[in-house]
């Protein structure tokens, strides 16, 4: 049974960093590309970022270039989204999931507020 559970989410200040973890377990992790995606309150889930099963390939919506660093430990079967200069409209529920999958985890949130 594939299970992803996201974490580091929180409440943070316009222009400061946090890092989201991912956890998967119950699917061969290493084989597959992997995304964030997100939703922001009352709209529909937005795809952030993926990268491929070797790490060696990674893409970004246009929103977080230069801010966002997607990165996977195969090892310990995690993903990770390092979110630098955070904005505002960074506020929302994060996912991680598996390849074209929709999300199967309860996400994390996160707020960027003053």
């Amino acid at each position: 049974q594939v299970q992803l559970v996201e974490s580091g989410g929180g409440l943070v200040q316009p222009g400061g960093s946090l890092r989201l973890s991912c956890a998967a377990s119950g699917f061969a992790f290493s084989s597959y590309t992997m995304k964030w995606v997100r939703q922001a309150p009352g709209k529909g889930l937005e795809w952030v970022s993926d990268i491929s099963p070797g790490g060696g390939g990674t893409n970004y919506v246009d929103s977080v270039k230069g801010r966002f660093t997607i990165f996977r430990d195969n090892a310990k079967k995690t993903l990770y989204l390092y979110m630098n200069s955070l904005k505002p409209e960074d506020t929302a529920l994060y996912y991680c999931a598996k390849g074209r999958e929709d999300p199967v985890g309860q996400g994390t949130q996160v707020t960027v507020s003053s």
